[in-house]
């Protein structure tokens, strides 16, 4: 039985993904900065919780110590879920400190869970990393014409999704025993874009459980959605 992580996974498509992969045989760990609503989460699908603050070295320290001590010191998957969307100003009238803002949770946040659990995964068989990103975040995306990408300007999210496909990139080719991927869920309807977007979450999940889901032999170092590889 797999152990899986899921930070962020209280709402939307980290619920999601945490009940697909319950259903699956995961023993699914929830991670939510709110203990409450994590535990809530956990319980209705029959997860485990752990508080984790993505943001706060100390609470990823000690989630990594909770679930080490739960599991034997192994964690088999880590998804990097946990995200927010940022400023909505007009590009002109975004600050640094609103793009520090959104850094803080979608590119720091990543690496510091990533670096608390990295232990953990290196212990297990092989281990999987799910970082989930955007297809806002890829160059080749939102610069093509009639996509619906290339209508957004907003520099924090988009930025920082880039970021973190970076840091995908760079952890698969320093880390070859993993299985490191990035993923995009698609324009999905969550509460966080006011389910405005047209998939469901079970379609903007299918691309992290996938990821979730590869074996020893599956790919690292790639970028894809449900549909199949996208660019960077």
């Amino acid at each position: 039985m797999p152990i899986t992580l899921i930070t962020g996974g209280n709402k939307g498509l980290g619920r999601e993904a945490a009940r697909r992969l319950v259903a699956a045989g995961h023993d699914v760990w929830i991670g939510a900065r709110d203990p409450e609503r994590g535990r809530e989460a956990a319980d209705a699908i029959g997860a485990r919780h752990v508080q984790l603050d993505v943001t706060d070295d100390a609470s990823a320290a000690a989630a990594a110590q909770h679930v080490a001590a739960a599991t034997g010191g192994v964690l088999d998957v880590l998804v990097n879920n946990a995200g927010v969307g940022g400023s909505q100003a007009p590009v002109p009238e975004v600050t640094v400190a609103e793009l520090e803002e959104v850094y803080a949770v979608n590119v720091f946040g990543p690496a510091r869970v990533f670096r608390a659990f990295l232990p953990l995964l290196t212990a297990a068989p092989h281990g999987v990393v799910v970082n989930v990103s955007s297809g806002l975040g890829s160059h080749e995306v939102t610069s093509t014409p009639g996509r619906i990408e290339s209508t957004f300007q907003a520099p924090a999210y988009t930025s920082s999704k880039a970021a973190l496909n970076m840091l995908t990139s760079q952890w698969a080719a320093a880390l070859p025993s993993l299985r490191i991927n990035a993923v995009d869920p698609g324009y999905t309807a969550t509460d966080f874009n006011g389910h405005s977007g047209p998939q469901t979450v079970e379609e903007g999940t299918d691309a992290i459980v996938t990821a979730a889901s590869f074996g020893p032999d599956g790919p690292t170092g790639t970028y894809f959605d449900r549909h199949g590889a996208i660019g960077w």
